[in-house]
């Protein structure tokens, strides 16, 4: 599984990458920018991400607005339903506009509040049906080393 972690708390970042990184190939950036440019070069390389897991408040674009840019290339590239990339939204923002920002006008394939809980971010994975069994089994890997991480940003 290739993964996408768009998260500019440097801790969060890690925290993520860690419990990820045994499913696929984690690539990390720090800002919405990052985030859409990213996103476009795994689709021009042929190898595009299964999930991106974003961060609402980030620097330059936020999460809201990346993720309405990547559902915006990805109907452009005629790219619909479940071949849509999955996107879980992380925010410390527990409040109802957020959740109707991200379903309804962002797209997001999830929702989950910060602090991250290993269990509950492996729920959801398993729920969207990008791991199955004892949260160790995975479902159609991409190509690539199955626990390689790059840092695409810069730590701030």
């Amino acid at each position: 599984m290739k993964i996408l972690i768009a998260e500019d708390d440097e801790i969060s970042r890690k925290i993520i990458t860690k419990i990820l990184s045994r499913f696929g190939t984690c690539d990390t950036v720090v800002d919405g920018a990052e985030t859409v440019e990213a996103y476009k070069l795994a689709l021009e390389d042929g190898v595009p991400y299964d999930l991106i897991c974003l961060d609402i408040m980030m620097p330059d674009i936020d999460g809201q607005e990346a993720l309405k840019q990547i559902r915006g290339i990805e109907r452009q590239m005629g790219i619909r339903g479940n071949k849509e990339v999955k996107v879980i939204m992380l925010t410390a923002l527990d409040d109802a506009h957020s959740v109707v920002e991200a379903y309804y006008r962002g797209g997001a394939t999830s929702y989950l509040v910060k602090p991250i809980q290993t269990e509950k971010l492996l729920a959801e994975l398993r729920h969207l049906g990008l791991i199955s069994g004892g949260q160790e089994k995975l479902i159609a890997p991409r190509k690539g080393k199955a626990h390689e991480t790059k840092d695409t940003g810069t730590d701030r």
